[in-house]
C-alpha cells in the first residue's frame, strides 16, 4: 500500500522561502502523478501544483511564478519549492498521489503547517 509522509513546513516571514518535501512508500513511484494540495482556516482544500508521471506541471493562477513542484523518483520524493511566500499563502499543505500503484484511489498524507507572517 502507499503512503506519503510531507515534510518541510515552518514559519516564515513574507517574502522567504520554503522547501516541501513528500516521500512516498510502495513501488513503481515514477507511474504515479504528484500533487500538492492547501487548506486555510475555513476554507476548502485547493489544489496548488501537480505533476504527472511524465513531467508535466500545472499550477493555480495564486502561485504561478513562484512556486516549483518536482519530483526525483530515484528518491521516490516529490518536492514544492515556494519563493516570495505571502500571508494568504499560511495553510496546512497537503501531498497527494494518484495512479496505477495506488489502484487509482487518492491517497493523502497527514499534512505539513506552513504560516507566513506579515
Amino acid at each position: 500500500q502507499v503512503h506519503v509522509v510531507e515534510s518541510g513546513g515552518g514559519l516564515v516571514q513574507a517574502g522567504g522561502s520554503l522547501r516541501l518535501s513528500c516521500a512516498a512508500s510502495g513501488n513503481i513511484f515514477s507511474l504515479n502523478a504528484m500533487a500538492w494540495y492547501r487548506q486555510a482556516p475555513g476554507k476548502q482544500r485547493e489544489l496548488v501544483a501537480r505533476i504527472t508521471s511524465s513531467g508535466s506541471t500545472n499550477y493555480a493562477d495564486s502561485v504561478k511564478g513562484r512556486f516549483t513542484i518536482s519530483r526525483d523518483n530515484g528518491r521516490n520524493t516529490a518536492f514544492l519549492q515556494m519563493n516570495s511566500l505571502k500571508p494568504e499563502d499560511t495553510a496546512v499543505y497537503y501531498c497527494n498521489t494518484v495512479g496505477p500503484t495506488t489502484g487509482w484511489r487518492d491517497i493523502w498524507g497527514q499534512g505539513t503547517q506552513v504560516t507566513v507572517s506579515s
